[in-house]
């Protein structure tokens, strides 16, 4: 992990939100407690490859995460996470698609390839509702390789606008923060893309 990460990533909780009013593509908006905006990203639509670029506010000024697919169309994607200003390869965030189906599970990659971190989604019957029908909020943890919780993800009750509240238990986790704040993400980008 860099000696200083942007003050962005020093949060302890964030608020993911999905902009909802959207013909094409999708629109994210990362939240501090405080309602400060700390990472904007605009995801366009109809690519064959994930590229997710993630900055510090609507006008794009400073380009804070790259999330990126190496596939085409792949189910069980692997999103690799670059840090821009440095050029750094942070990690990877990998969809266990089959898993996924009943109940979403990603597993978290460091820069060499081993996985470090898991993410899945807490309750299996909440997790098939969800499915078929978009009313049952979701909950996540992220724990280390030895099954230490690291994060919880919660997802609020409401039908209309997408919002995920992260909270990072350790003040030094193990994760980079970095690969912490893209599997929010992702969440937000990613499985609930057909809300």
């Amino acid at each position: 992990m860099p000696a200083q990460l942007a003050p962005a990533f020093q949060h302890d909780a964030y608020l993911f939100r999905r902009k909802f009013f959207k013909v094409f593509g999708a629109a994210f908006h990362a939240y501090d407690l405080q309602g400060r905006l700390l990472f904007y990203s605009k995801q366009k639509a109809f690519r064959l490859r994930e590229d997710i670029r993630i900055y510090s506010d609507e006008m794009q000024r400073q380009e804070l995460l790259i999330i990126k697919t190496p596939q085409i169309l792949d189910l069980a994607a692997t999103y690799n996470i670059q840090d821009p200003a440095t050029g750094e390869f942070v990690g990877s965030v990998r969809r266990k698609f089959l898993k996924s189906i009943v109940c979403d599970e990603w597993q978290l990659l460091s820069n060499k390839g081993n996985q470090i971190g898991t993410l899945t989604e807490l309750n299996l019957a909440a997790a098939l509702i969800s499915r078929f029908v978009n009313l049952v909020p979701q909950r996540y943890i992220i724990t280390d390789a030895a099954g230490r919780r690291v994060a919880r993800i919660a997802q609020h009750f409401n039908p209309i606008v997408l919002k995920y509240t992260m909270t990072i238990e350790e003040p030094q986790p193990i994760i980079d923060r970095r690969l912490l704040i893209a599997s929010g993400i992702l969440l937000a980008a990613i499985e609930r893309r057909q809300d």
